[in-house]
């Protein structure tokens, strides 16, 4: 009718003529078009799925309630009691808690590896070796997994391989052009851009997805909601404008980071100090607005006053909205002696230089 923006439709469900359309519907197309129950598909959701599917190159997407909701999505799909995953000790918190805890308790068994070396991370698998996890860049410290091989020897093997594209946008990276089965994203962030929902996306064959959709979304019902999806679909408009924004932006910043005294090193794949920069340039177009610096001090009530005297980094968790983030965190790899604390920084759209502005009195902070 002329609108140039999609139309909400907050139907729980879609009524037909005759009971035969709707047997029909039910049986011979039951995830849409034609749209019988908001559970397993909505005409606003199918809207984002598709633009969603045609950037990151695959023949489906569906979409869920949040980040948290496509990753275990994914990996219910993919393990059966007695199944073993293979995965990155770096990994996004609350998966790895979902694999070594929540899905322990079913029989799957899980193996951590720093990513670093895919020679480590291929040696672990096992024969009941289901599904391979990955991150590319992981979590807080942004490291790289070589994509490529990993995904030809899981084809090799019949194992299924999925990973976590959220820092990279459908922009900067394509995994599926590179073999790997499954792509998720936390919506939440990048693809919806303005810190308003929450979301999340699978990516795959139609097959796959169509599976997932049957079983999975319908009976954990994890469905994203209609005004969600609309809110995701103002978002993946602007994407390409504010990601280069924020990888500019971040970029600057980060440099200047790597600079400062204070600071041991600075954790960014678009660093020429990146140790892992050979395999960056091969996978990825382009970096984004997140990254994190390990201070010299590990103090933690340092680093807490210096994360708490910023004011346009506001302190929070999630990030790829508009606004600018700081939070510090501690991790212990596999490859660490011991714990080490990091402050990550999420540049939003403010101007790099007040940006910058906000950072400089807080230095002394860590040095205090």
């Amino acid at each position: 009718m002329g609108g140039v923006a999609p139309p909400i439709f907050p139907s729980s469900l879609f009524v037909f003529e005759k009971l035969d359309d709707l047997h029909s519907a039910m049986a011979d197309h039951p995830f849409g078009p034609p749209h019988h129950y908001s559970r397993v598909s909505n005409p606003t959701l199918a809207y984002a799925e598709d633009k969603i599917a045609a950037i990151e190159g695959s023949e489906k997407c569906i979409l869920t309630g949040s980040g948290q909701g496509a990753i275990t999505t994914a990996m219910i799909a993919n393990v059966q009691a007695g199944s073993h995953v293979v995965t990155l000790d770096t990994i996004y918190g609350p998966a790895r808690v979902f694999l070594s805890e929540y899905m322990a308790r079913f029989g799957v068994t899980t193996t951590y590896v720093t990513g670093l070396d895919t020679d480590e991370l291929l040696d672990a698998v096992k024969p009941e070796t289901t599904l391979i996890y990955l991150e590319s860049p992981s979590s807080l410290l942004f490291r790289l997994q070589d994509v490529r091989k990993i995904a030809s020897f899981a084809k090799e093997k019949g194992i299924v391989t999925a990973i976590d594209n959220t820092y990279n946008t459908p922009l900067h990276m394509n995994p599926i052009s590179m073999g790997i089965d499954i792509v998720v994203h936390s919506a939440t962030k990048y693809l919806a851009g303005h810190s308003d929902i929450t979301a999340g996306a699978v990516c795959g064959s139609r097959e796959r997805l169509e599976s997932m959709t049957r079983y999975e979304l319908n009976l954990l019902g994890t469905i994203l909601h209609p005004f969600s999806a609309w809110l995701l679909n103002r978002g993946l408009r602007t994407l390409n404008l504010r990601l280069a924004r924020h990888e500019s932006t971040a970029n600057l910043i980060a440099g200047w980071i790597a600079t400062r005294p204070e600071v041991e090193r600075v954790h960014h794949v678009s660093l020429p100090c990146f140790p892992q920069r050979e395999l960056y340039l091969q996978m990825m177009s382009g970096s984004g607005g997140l990254f994190s610096f390990e201070p010299k001090t590990q103090d933690p009530q340092k680093i807490k006053r210096f994360v708490d005297s910023l004011e346009l980094f506001q302190r929070g968790v999630s990030w790829g909205g508009f606004e600018s983030l700081a939070v510090a965190l501690q991790q212990q790899p596999l490859d660490y002696s011991e714990p080490k604390w990091l402050v990550r920084l999420f540049c939003g759209l403010e101007e790099p230089d007040d940006l910058m502005r906000d950072l400089q009195p807080a230095w002394p902070r860590l040095s205090d």
